[in-house]
């Protein structure tokens, strides 16, 4: 019940107002599109994601299956893996509008390749620990802070401004196809080799990921210096810009508290099915594998649901609709038929969710100028993935003290809070986004 998304997502429509308007009032120019570049960028995507379905799967069963951890144990897995979005997500959007991106994107992919590599070259000597489980899992996730912010940062750069909801949409709806057979191709790979070597796929993945990110062009040179600018005072310029922006503010706070709330849930979740419920791997799969096909066709349809309800009365119908679909989906998970039901109702609460995710994160680079925005992606995600350590923390407390189930149940919840920050913006009614900054 994870959402994953930079700002999980994000931003929405009216109410123009004065406030925070200055220098950024005036967007940049659309520029056309470097078909090329995209292209470069989405392969580099798919085959990165491809190889992360992988490890979504291996990573918590090398800690509940091979080294026998605990629930607690389990949920500081999840803390770690989103630690760094909460300790340098707002330092990192600063210093990558501050470097040229196509570096940082290759030096994230390599790095995570390197870290993987290490978990089934210390399973070969005997040698692992929980303990470095959970520095390869920080590890990745500072690499993946850098890649990401630069990446949300590169698409604008290459795809011109009305192209962005349709950019936005084929990688979603790509990320989800090879998250379709991912977590199965995982179960299979974990029941035949073990998870540490599965998770020699995912390294490999990145490595033909960054061979294919640095084919991306062009996107622009090295940021001229700005020496008169202080790191705070940049962070600062992201922080107004987000939390100055109403419909922004509001969606970076229903992302965070959806994030917050989901990763209670999703923290437990591997321990409920290959724990309590002794389900195969394979099967764990299937759950991962639904969530896949569901935001496929979320993605999909998501340009047809906002035309139909209106962009800012779709998202808060696709945040309410996607956290009663997996509320009811919690009762289902049982170690017999009605399992397939639980999967069923997981899917289709992502299918609901994608809405949210794809139009918010399109409106959200639209709207932004070009200099702000890796402080922009970065001020999002520290509030909104820099929530799921805490919601990781959080689940594995009440997991280990009341049983995985409870902590989904909890998270289930809690999550249908978060459409409270959209019904208290203009959002509950618009119809359109706005094109320009307003309070």
């Amino acid at each position: 019940m994870t959402h994953s998304c930079p700002g999980t997502a994000h931003g929405h429509r009216h109410g123009h107002g004065h406030g925070h308007r200055h220098r950024h009032r005036h967007r940049r120019a659309e520029r056309p599109s470097s078909a090329v570049g995209f292209r470069a960028l989405w392969a580099a995507d798919t085959v990165s994601q491809s190889g992360s379905a992988v490890t979504l799967l291996a990573l918590p069963l090398v800690a509940i299956g091979t080294l026998d951890a605990t629930a607690f144990e389990t949920g500081l897995l999840l803390v770690s893996e989103y630690l760094a979005f909460l300790l340098i997500g707002l330092p990192a959007g600063a210093w990558v509008d501050r470097l040229p991106l196509r570096p940082v994107l290759v030096a994230g992919d390599l790095g995570r390749a390197a870290l993987l590599l290490s978990i089934p070259l210390t399973a070969w000597l005997d040698a692992l620990t929980l303990l470095q489980l959970y520095a390869v899992a920080f590890g990745m996730s500072v690499c993946t802070v850098f890649f990401d912010v630069a990446a949300q940062s590169a698409l604008p750069r290459l795809v011109g401004g009305t192209e962005l909801v349709r950019a936005n949409v084929r990688l979603e709806a790509t990320r989800n196809i090879t998250q379709v057979g991912g977590p199965g191709l995982a179960g299979a790979l974990v029941g035949a080799l073990t998870a540490p070597v599965a998770l020699a796929a995912d390294a490999l993945s990145y490595a033909v990921s960054a061979l294919l990110v640095a084919r991306v062009r062009p996107l622009g040179e090295r940021p001229a210096a700005r020496p008169e600018a202080s790191l705070r005072s940049e962070i600062a310029e992201g922080l107004r810009f987000v939390f100055g922006h109403r419909i922004l503010r509001a969606l970076t706070l229903a992302a965070a508290v959806s994030n917050l709330c989901g990763t209670v849930g999703a923290a437990m979740l591997l321990v409920l099915l290959a724990g309590d419920l002794g389900l195969s791997p394979l099967l764990c799969g299937a759950v991962f594998a639904a969530e896949a096909v569901g935001g496929l066709v979320g993605s999909l349809l998501t340009r047809r649901i906002a035309a139909v309800l209106g962009q800012g009365r779709a998202m808060c119908a696709s945040v309410v609709v996607s956290g009663l679909l997996w509320l009811l989906a919690l009762p289902f998970y049982q170690a017999d038929r009605r399992f397939a039901v639980a999967v069923l109702l997981q899917g289709l609460g992502w299918t609901a969710y994608m809405t949210f995710k794809v139009t918010s994160v399109a409106y959200r680079q639209r709207l932004c100028p070009e200099p702000l925005l890796g402080r922009m992606t970065a001020t999002i995600r520290f509030v909104v993935w820099g929530s799921m350590p805490i919601g990781a923390l959080l689940g594995g407390l009440v997991g280990q003290h009341f049983g995985a189930r409870t902590a989904l149940w909890v998270g289930a919840l809690g999550e249908l809070l978060a459409v409270i920050p959209l019904l208290l913006s203009p959002l509950r009614s618009a119809r359109e986004l706005p094109g320009e900054q307003g309070p």
